[in-house]
């Protein structure tokens, strides 16, 4: 989250009168992020997240609010897009594109333990399970068509070694979404940036996740491997951390088993994973965008996830 765009008192009351949500008491930038504007919104009748859209069009909105709200009416606990008296969730703000939608409650744990890990894995379980039928379709729009796009811009600013690893991985992701295995994995709605800074807990107990802007349809596994990439590696080194690693994996299990076509695939989305976050962030570090309140994240930790990955394989029994 970052301020890109700023927005008067006076425009998000315009929006709270629209959608019959109280008088305005407080609006603050949020600081952190790189895609979009958000604010944290009070009003008389409760607590709020104001998003403005930088990059996404309105035409590409419909598919993030519905599915947030789709996914909130099947009991997962997200961010409830508020609507007008005509069931309208996307609004316009400062001539961007925006929505308000419900503050959860916590915060986020930046050094999980396995007990967090396991309540994210059985989350995103039942997050899949819940979006199975759901309707509107759209790609994961920072997938391998993405990568493939964005890597020429940001070889010139690689040095050799990082300028091989970029172009071979390239190279075998795009032989394994050749293969029957890989055509064969279940798939559906993805969140596809489950981070630790993308969940919310009370002490151990998981109160909700957000953040759905990358979302899109793609593999299950692809989306597992992201949040196994973050929630369980070692930030410092980007190495594997067996402990947590099993305890979410395993409370994922719980809830919707891997397919034996996904337990041999997991060690290359892991790769996979790792991948897409490390040409973003050069992405994000190299060609930046202005920003009021912004923070790009540092490229490097991704590409030592992995060389981790390739290094160290992780092998699923078949």
């Amino acid at each position: 989250m970052a301020v890109f765009t700023p927005v008067t008192e006076s425009e998000a009351s315009a929006l709270l009168q629209r959608l019959s949500l109280g008088t305005l008491v407080a609006l603050r930038g949020i600081e952190g992020g790189i895609e979009n504007t958000n604010y944290f919104l009070t009003s008389s009748s409760g607590q709020y997240v104001l998003t403005l859209f930088e990059r996404l069009a309105h035409e590409q909105l419909p598919f993030y609010l519905y599915l947030m709200k789709h996914l909130a009416q099947a009991g997962i606990p997200v961010p409830d897009p508020q609507g007008d008296a005509q069931g309208d969730i996307l609004f316009t703000v400062c001539g961007k594109p925006a929505a308000l939608a419900t503050r959860l409650s916590g915060s986020s744990q930046l050094a999980p333990g396995e007990r967090h890990c396991a309540a994210l894995g059985a989350m995103l379980a039942r997050m899949h399970l819940a979006a199975r039928d759901y309707e509107r379709e759209q790609p994961n729009l920072r997938g391998l068509p993405w990568w493939n796009a964005t890597a020429p811009e940001v070889l010139p600013h690689l040095d050799a070694a990082q300028a091989q690893l970029l172009q071979s991985e390239l190279a075998y992701q795009n032989h394994v979404a050749e293969s029957a295995a890989y055509a064969a994995l279940p798939r559906g709605p993805v969140h596809a940036d489950l981070f630790r800074d993308n969940a919310m807990f009370e002490g151990e107990a998981l109160t909700g996740i957000f953040d759905f802007y990358f979302a899109g349809v793609d593999t299950w596994l692809f989306d597992l491997a992201v949040a196994l990439n973050d929630w369980c590696v070692d930030l410092p080194t980007g190495r594997h951390e067996a402990a947590r690693f099993e305890a979410l994996l395993g409370a994922y299990q719980g809830v919707r088993p891997l397919t034996r076509h996904e337990r041999v695939l997991l060690p290359a989305m892991l790769r996979a994973g790792a991948l897409r976050f490390w040409i973003s962030r050069l992405w994000d570090y190299y060609l930046p965008r202005d920003a009021q309140m912004l923070k790009a994240h540092d490229p490097a930790h991704f590409e030592r996830v992995l060389r981790e990955r390739v290094a160290h394989p992780l092998r699923l029994q078949a």
